[in-house]
């Protein structure tokens, strides 16, 4: 890491998105004085009027581990749904998360982009689409984040962002999962530049390898296990062709399906992390307990993981 980022001002920065206020947000953190990073997993909170209060209590939970991690890396779908939903209904959902980070979260914090925080895809109107809000462009500006993707550097760590979202109209998801041609341009870019003794962390919202993805539909009746594309990366075979040729990639996190695993393939860790709301807000789903997860980062470059219920 080079010196000047560790000369950097710590003071956590608060954004403002027009009208609608910001949780907090740092993009240039001071890296830790500590050779090994903590960090704190959120993903699939879900958030919207009705279910603050089982936020706070999640996030104060959080606040009160005995050792405090270092940030905070928000796997996404922050929000309940704003694929589907009109304006003013999205607006009280990001209204209820900043209000709840603002007042509750003291670390800083990381953010990925979840499908269900992509505005107006589904959203049948075509006039929606020339409102300036539309599409990636109010989780970005309501999160505070540097682009739809992006990297960051924490000591001898490199963690690299994605975003897991192709717009898909005539899938019924309204997405895909699968990186864009300038995405992954950039992450080749990213990776190649990137110092091979520096080690690496990739974060999508939607695994690119996961047994989770099958658990969640679960077999059919001729035994077959089927996988629709909206749980999996389609290009997975794609990025981990590319992440073979790089033995500094060290481990892979992601939400998105609510559950928990832990894969190894060609060497690197896939984390698939559970959920904040566990199933939406109404208890444990497949049996896997609402939870967040902590992550220890070691200067060797080992990665061990606790999940972590709150309930």
């Amino acid at each position: 890491m080079k010196r000047r980022a560790f000369l950097k001002n710590t003071s956590l920065l608060t954004l403002s998105a027009g009208l609608f206020s910001c949780s907090k947000s740092l993009d240039d953190y001071a890296a830790p004085q500590s050779a090994d990073l903590k960090v704190a997993f959120i993903s699939d909170a879900h958030v919207e009027p009705g279910f603050e209060d089982k936020v706070r209590k999640a996030i104060r939970h959080l606040n009160s581990q005995t050792i405090k991690p270092d940030f905070i890396i928000n796997g996404g779908d922050t929000i309940m749904d704003s694929m589907s939903r009109d304006k003013d209904n999205v607006k009280a959902q990001w209204e209820t998360w900043s209000r709840v980070m603002q007042q509750e979260n003291k670390f800083p914090i990381y953010h990925t982009i979840g499908n269900h925080d992509i505005w107006g895809w589904k959203v049948p109107d075509p006039s929606i689409k020339t409102d300036p809000l539309y599409g990636k462009k109010w989780v970005v500006n309501q999160l505070g984040m540097k682009d739809r993707y992006y990297s960051f550097t924490k000591d001898r760590w490199k963690f690299i962002i994605l975003d897991s979202n192709r717009q898909s109209m005539d899938y019924f998801a309204g997405y895909l999962p699968e990186l864009d041609s300038e995405q992954f341009r950039w992450l080749v870019k990213e990776l190649d530049t990137t110092s091979p003794h520096q080690h690496v962390c990739i974060v999508s919202h939607v695994p690119i390898v996961s047994f989770c993805a099958a658990i969640f539909s679960g077999s059919q009746p001729n035994g077959d296990w089927v996988i629709p594309p909206f749980l999996l990366h389609i290009d997975s075979q794609k990025l981990t062709e590319l992440f073979s040729n790089y033995s500094n990639i060290r481990c892979c996190l992601s939400g998105h399906v609510h559950l928990q695993d832990g894969v190894e393939f060609k060497g690197i860790q896939y984390y698939c992390n559970g959920s904040l709301s566990g199933r939406w807000w109404q208890g444990p789903f497949h049996g896997i307990e609402p939870a967040y997860a902590l992550f220890e980062f070691k200067s060797d470059g080992s990665v061990s993981r606790e999940i972590i219920t709150y309930g």
